[in-house]
This record gives structure tokens, sequence and C-alpha cells, in this order.
């Protein structure tokens, strides 16, 4: 092998172990374009009234951050900062797939971020009203037991 040929080798090892990172943690994520969560900012959820529930917010295309192989979109500049500095902090439960689906063992649901709720400092999102209802009859802590098993499940 050549000198010149090593880094590209390293380079092409790094990307491949990084792309069985992403595929081991899948996103919920536009088919084209790779925009996560329907281009919502994920920060901006932890400022919402929970009840009534406020519209979440849709990012703009300026500010992007990239993060487990998906493009997350925010409103501004602090909110990409924010996630930036501690994507595990703001990112979704399950990467923005539904946590009722989950629950309920259905498998991966792409979200587009309407329908959401925050437990404890964790957000999560919904396909539909009716999941987010579902998980607000007051027994979301056994539901996201049934989703953290299907998640890990699916995650092996």
């Amino acid at each position: 092998m050549h000198a010149q040929q090593f880094p590209k080798l390293v380079l092409l090892v790094a990307f491949f172990f990084a792309s069985q990172v992403y595929a081991a943690e899948p996103v919920s994520k536009s088919k084209l374009g790779g925009v996560a969560i329907g281009g919502k900012d994920t920060v901006a959820y932890h400022s919402l009234n929970q009840s009534p529930q406020q519209s979440a917010l849709t990012g703009k295309k300026k500010f992007i951050v990239k993060h487990k192989g998906a493009k997350w979109r925010f409103a501004d500049k602090a909110s990409a900062d924010k996630f930036a500095a501690d994507p595990d902090k703001y990112s979704p439960a399950y990467n923005g797939h539904c946590a009722n689906a989950l629950s309920l063992d259905k498998g991966l649901l792409r979200t587009d971020g309407t329908h959401w709720e925050i437990y404890g400092d964790k957000l999560y999102l919904f396909y539909a009203a009716k999941g987010r209802t579902r998980w607000n009859d007051g027994n979301w802590q056994s539901y996201k037991v049934d989703a953290d098993a299907a998640w890990a499940k699916l995650l092996k």
C-alpha cells in the first residue's frame, strides 16, 4: 500500500463505523433530505405550554445541526447552539419515533413533530393525537417501560 492511500483508507474505515452507529439508532426523518421530526425545533418544545398544548415551532433551513445522520432544524441560532452543545438533552425519546407505537410493540413509526408531550425533562413524540391521549391517561411510566424495551430490542 502506498503512503498516499493510507489516509484514504483511514477515512473510509471511519466513515464505515460512523454509518454503523447511525444505523444502530434510527432517527425519525424524511426520506428525501433527511430532516428530523418534520423540521420542528426540538429545543423549543421545552419552553412551550403543554396545557393547552402549543404548536411546535418549525425550524429554518439556515439553522441546521447534523446529528445521528439527520438534519435537525431550529427556529434560531440560540436553539441550534443549545442542541449542538447537548444533543442528548434535547433529542426526543426514541430519536423522534412514535412513543405510543413502540409501547404497543408496533415498531418504528415516523413522526412529524406535531403531537408531543414532555414527561420529566424528556420530549416524546407521537404519530397521532390518539397516542398522546393514551399516554396522558396517567400510565405514561408503564408505557415508557414497554417503549424502552421495544426500542432496546430494535437496536440489537
